[in-house]
């Protein structure tokens, strides 16, 4: 392989690796070998010293002539090796990015072997502590001077490994359509009293909670020409999440049965936590007895939500 090149190449039944070569050093560990051929001829496999990265202890394991078991003979096989785990909770996982690496002492280079898919990450758990390449490295390119991994018998080895910290949260979202208590009945009494911005009871449908906002004398465009009725999300005041609601709001007839009553749909945000209409019910025909809207100075406003989303987080 000629400096600055990089391939990808496949052993049979190992994955495609891609092998590259750079001048800065492996991060995490760096493993030396002097007298090579006698470790060779006396151990069939060498565990490095133990190191920490990512917050995990680690360490290399090499077969230098490869690990028959694993169909490696006539090569180098080298691993990563997860350990110390006692303490690890139950069920525990850990998803590793790393590299392995050979020094290459006449172009002053590190080998770089990884997947050929860069990204490729691992998962070590209680039943796969190790993870690498079996067939690392042919032994005839290996043994070859001219390539520089083995000079004067001595060769040197490395690894970057880089942890994954699992710090998602999981948003979990369903739809639910006519959830169970969906209608709000709010009597308000002594409606002539009211503020001008008044909130009802908070209630709640399908673990969301909600309330209806109505302004007496209007707001906006309807401001001191109708009686304004909103839908408002008491959830999105603690949370950045939206929350959905198909609805109908109501102002009942009480003595005709002629409500008045609208539709809409939002998602509701912290910073568009109500939604409904400004202009809901003319004040001449809300304060028109004959109407029926306001009888005894009490007025019944409703909420129905037809579908709702249902929102829960994870850690």
């Amino acid at each position: 392989m000629k400096s600055g090149d990089s391939a990808t190449t496949n052993f049979g039944d190992e994955l495609s690796i891609t092998r590259s070569k750079r001048h800065l050093p492996p991060s995490h560990y760096m493993l030396k070998i002097e007298s090579y051929s006698i470790l060779s001829e006396t151990v069939e496999k060498y565990e490095s010293g133990v190191f920490e990265a990512g917050g995990h202890k680690w360490r290399l394991s090499l077969y230098p002539k490869g690990n028959k078991k694993m169909n490696g003979t006539g090569h180098i096989s080298l691993y990563l090796a997860i350990v110390e785990t006692e303490n690890l909770p139950l069920g525990w996982e850990i998803y590793v990015n790393f590299k392995l690496f050979v020094f290459d002492q006449i172009q002053d280079k590190y080998l770089t072997t990884h997947d050929a898919d860069d990204s490729s990450i691992k998962r070590f758990h209680d039943m796969k502590t190790e993870w690498g390449f079996t067939k690392f490295l042919p032994l005839d390119t290996f043994n070859d001077v001219s390539h520089g991994y083995l000079v004067n018998d001595c060769c040197l080895f490395g690894v970057e490994v880089f942890v994954h910290k699992h710090s998602a949260k999981l948003e979990c979202v369903s739809m639910t359509k006519k959830p169970d208590n969906c209608t709000l009945t709010w009597k308000i009494e002594n409606f002539s009293a009211l503020d001008e911005e008044s909130y009802s009871q908070e209630f709640t449908v399908a673990d969301s909670q909600w309330k209806i906002l109505v302004y007496p004398k209007g707001n906006s465009n309807g401001k001191a020409k109708a009686i304004s009725v909103y839908l408002c999300s008491c959830n999105c005041l603690l949370s950045d999440l939206k929350y959905f609601a198909k609805f109908k709001l109501r102002i009942r007839d009480q003595i005709n049965k002629n409500h008045v009553e609208n539709t809409a749909k939002h998602w509701f945000s912290k910073s568009l936590k109500a939604w409904g209409f400004s202009k809901f019910l003319l004040l001449e025909n809300l304060n028109d007895a004959s109407k029926g809207f306001l009888v005894n100075d009490t007025l019944i406003v409703e909420a129905e939500i037809m579908a709702v989303s249902n929102i829960k987080l994870f850690a």
